[in-house]
């Protein structure tokens, strides 16, 4: 069986959040290009941080009210994002980033992607458990769900209130 839409946000929040440590981390030790503006990059993820916990919410939201009731047999069609491709997105990303503007900017990369991940793994997550506890659903993750057109949802009966 499929895993569940909040056992994914979970799983591949922190994995994400983890990425973003290990990435910043390398940075920090790394080039000495990458700590200058400190405070450029405090206030640059401290921005990622209030935008994801404003409108990640909202768009989980939007997402659970636009899920259709699914066959039980169907639960699942969406394909998971593989936890390997997360290091190469958040290494894609950071090159992206710190080899033209330098590598301050890929460490903020690297900590705004743990942010994200971090408030995935555990606002948004959160955001769900309780639509499933008030309507006794149980929320998957159905095909046609794209990085940037959204998350389509499906839902089935639950007995249980986890």
């Amino acid at each position: 069986m499929a895993p569940t839409y909040r056992r994914r946000l979970r799983t591949e929040g922190l994995a994400l959040a983890g990425c973003g440590v290990a990435a910043a981390a390398i940075l920090l030790i790394g080039p000495e290009e990458s700590r200058r503006w400190p405070l450029n990059t405090i206030g640059q993820v401290a921005l990622v941080a209030v935008l994801m916990a404003a409108l990640g919410p909202r768009s989980v939201r939007r997402a659970l009210d636009s899920a259709v009731e699914l066959d039980p047999d169907a639960t699942g069609s969406g394909e998971p994002t593989p936890l390997w491709q997360l290091p190469v997105i958040v290494g894609g990303l950071i090159a992206a980033a710190g080899l033209p503007a330098g590598w301050d900017a890929g460490l903020r990369v690297g900590a705004g992607t743990t942010v994200v991940g971090l408030i995935q793994a555990l606002v948004l997550e959160r955001v769900v458990r309780g639509e499933e506890r008030r309507l006794g659903r149980t929320y998957y993750r159905v095909k046609g769900s794209r990085l940037l057109g959204g998350t389509n949802l499906g839902w089935v009966r639950s007995d249980r209130r986890s």
